[in-house]
């Protein structure tokens, strides 16, 4: 699977589970670790939860298993590691704080249609 079907697809389950404010940042020109960062919020540690079990459960039933699932016990900010697409889901207090698409504010985003099937530079 490339990257960026991956990243489609994990901004599709997160749009099913209701996440807000999602955002695709293309890192290739500035990470040698990972394609794309997926960032998303969830209006609470229980919505968090909900998007990270079913990008989770979606994922490993098309053959993708996360190397490392990281903060899930306070669900603040959650990260999964895909590899060449890590995702970070955040309580929307959290993301506010940390504000971590501001880092990379020069890279390319992926902006997308809900009615969309794919992902538009």
């Amino acid at each position: 699977m490339e990257s960026v079907e991956k990243a489609e697809i994990i901004v599709r389950l997160a749009q099913q589970k209701k996440a807000k404010d999602i955002e695709v940042l293309e890192m290739k020109d500035v990470s040698i670790i990972t394609d794309y960062f997926v960032i998303c919020s969830g209006e609470s540690t229980t919505q968090v939860r909900a998007i990270v079990d079913y990008i989770e459960e979606e994922m490993k039933k098309r053959g993708q298993r996360p190397s490392a699932i990281e903060g899930y016990n306070l669900s603040k900010w959650v990260l999964m590691d895909y590899a060449d697409v890590i995702v970070h889901v955040f309580e929307v207090e959290t993301r506010a704080y940390y504000q971590i698409e501001n880092l990379w504010i020069d890279v390319p985003r992926l902006s997308f249609e809900k009615d969309k099937d794919s992902l538009d530079r």
